[in-house]
């Protein structure tokens, strides 16, 4: 049965950075009866919201924030899409709830990794009464499954490669620094930093056209969520350019972690990556041969 709109757990409010994934997660809930808040980060959310309730914020402006989150109603806050830059000291607006009960707040803020970010700001949400969810709970079938989405499956090389690159992604992700690797004949020859996914299948793609990767191997991608990763927030994502840009590099593939990650527009992902010749696939990291046996 469809929502009112405003549930018994309190009305959405879906966080919005840049890329796709929060319009999926705002037409998800727009789907199962939601009537979300949009709470858009200024110089990051990249769309247009008319037809949704909805603000621009500063990224680092919580005080904005408490006070859209109370004049909404809001108990329950999705975080979704990319976040470029950190917030300048200057820019950091705290509330004074946050300035008594988190005093490393800021500081954590300006200098943590990513994943200590987020953790310090599911607390700040949740301070207040209000529950963090994850976009995955709004919108279940952008969960990669085990296996092969399209036509295409990986080889034994490809295989190889693929547990290659994620032992290396899951050491970066220890590391609180990246999800993503790139394993090509058994080596690892690129890791995600802060440059995202792209810019690094960029830089494989530049590698490869200088001759200092080899043009007889193609390699895989491989993206994890970060072992002690709250899952509530920035799950490794890829998309229709993910897949373009995995093409360009001479990549044989992808693989994603299977239920801890998100794969947008699942349809186009595999039209595009059949179109192209390359396999997208879900592993576990539970599973012998990550479950591509």
């Amino acid at each position: 049965m469809a929502l009112s709109g405003d549930t018994a757990a309190g009305r959405l409010a879906i966080i919005a950075g840049g890329g796709l994934l929060p319009s999926y997660v705002a037409e998800a809930a727009r789907a199962a009866g939601e009537n979300p808040v949009i709470v858009a980060l200024k110089d990051e959310s990249d769309r247009r919201w008319e037809g949704y309730d909805h603000a621009i914020i500063g990224i680092g402006d919580f005080a904005a924030l408490d006070s859209l989150l109370n004049r909404y109603s809001i108990g329950r806050v999705v975080m979704s899409g990319s976040v470029r830059r950190r917030p300048e000291w200057r820019e950091v607006r705290p509330t004074l709830r946050i300035l008594m009960k988190v005093p490393a707040a800021i500081r954590t803020l300006l200098s943590g990794g990513d994943d200590t970010v987020l953790q310090m700001v599911i607390r700040l949400i949740e301070g207040n009464g209000r529950r963090v969810v994850g976009a995955h709970e709004i919108a279940p079938d952008l969960l990669a499954s085990v296996g092969p989405l399209g036509a295409v499956a990986p080889g034994d090389e490809d295989r190889r490669d693929i547990s290659r690159a994620a032992e290396a992604a899951e050491t970066l992700g220890r590391l609180d620094v990246g999800q993503g690797a790139v394993s090509i004949g058994g080596r690892v020859v690129a890791l995600e930093g802060l440059e995202g996914t792209d810019d690094m299948l960029d830089r494989v793609a530049g590698l490869r056209a200088a001759g200092r990767i080899s043009t007889r191997r193609r390699g895989v991608l491989v993206k994890l969520c970060k072992p002690q990763q709250d899952i509530r927030a920035d799950l490794p994502a890829i998309g229709v350019s993910t897949v373009l840009n995995a093409g360009k590099a001479g990549l044989a593939g992808i693989a994603v972690e299977a239920g801890r990650s998100l794969v947008l527009d699942r349809a186009a992902v595999i039209r595009a990556a059949d179109e192209a010749g390359l396999f997208v696939c879900g592993i576990d990291r539970g599973l012998p041969e990550w479950g591509l046996e």
